[in-house]
């Protein structure tokens, strides 16, 4: 059990990331066309908008809360907040946005699953990956009352031990020995989904914060021929 929590924490993590930048990278070079969400948005519209806009609004505040929380070292807000109320803070907040999310998702994938027509045009990728990010979110709610029996912030520390080793390259798996199944597996499947991110609908994130290039882009100039032909008549 040793060499396999050592493994599934000290090295599973790095090949799911270099799987997720190489293969992104190799996915965009290779099959741009298929660099996207397929839409089906003219089928039950109002479920979508529901489920789709509550789903995106949670999973990222979820994504950014859990960077902040697990990658901040723990000198930079010690002065504001102790670990204490900075996890009792991430129970209150995560479990909002989890909630929500869990409820977008779960429209989502009852959409995808019982419309008929919308079952027909969904790849199997689209299901699975819908499916795992549901269990995901299951899991993560699941966390909670664990976390409140550990109102000291212990729990809080030793994930971001974790997860600060490994992105300065200096893993220890020790740092989350005995934590409680829930946490472990919910770590597990989230290292497992950027696994599978290069293969799935999931690329189209990219897309999205390619988006914020549009901010600092330069303006485009706009030459009417309506007016050109105008000029010419003078």
């Amino acid at each position: 059990m040793n060499v396999l929590h050592h493994f599934l924490f000290s090295v599973y993590p790095y090949i799911c990331l270099s799987v997720f930048l190489m293969g992104s990278l190799a996915r965009f070079d290779r099959d741009q066309y298929t660099w996207k969400s397929d839409s089906s948005q003219l089928l039950r519209k109002g479920q979508l908008k529901w489920g789709s806009n509550l789903f995106h609004a949670g999973i990222l505040f979820l994504f950014f809360g859990h960077s902040v929380g697990l990658l901040t070292p723990h000198w930079v807000y010690e002065p504001f907040i102790t670990p204490a109320q900075k996890q009792l803070l991430a129970i209150i907040a995560g479990g909002v946005a989890g909630f929500f999310c869990f409820i977008g998702l779960t429209l989502l994938l009852h959409r995808r699953i019982f419309d008929p027509r919308i079952r027909l045009t969904s790849h199997r990728t689209d299901l699975m990956i819908l499916v795992i990010l549901w269990v995901q979110l299951v899991l993560g709610l699941v966390t909670l009352p664990f976390s409140l029996g550990h109102t000291d912030g212990s729990v809080m520390l030793k994930l971001s031990a974790w997860a600060q080793g490994i992105v300065t390259f200096q893993p220890d798996a020790g740092h989350i020995a005995g934590l409680d199944w829930p946490y472990l597996v919910h770590l597990v499947l989230g290292m497992t989904i950027f696994l599978l991110f290069p293969f799935s609908r999931l690329v189209h994130v990219w897309s999205g914060f390619g988006t914020l290039a549009y901010v600092v882009r330069p303006y485009q100039v706009v030459r009417s021929r309506r007016l050109g032909l105008t000029n010419r008549g003078r």
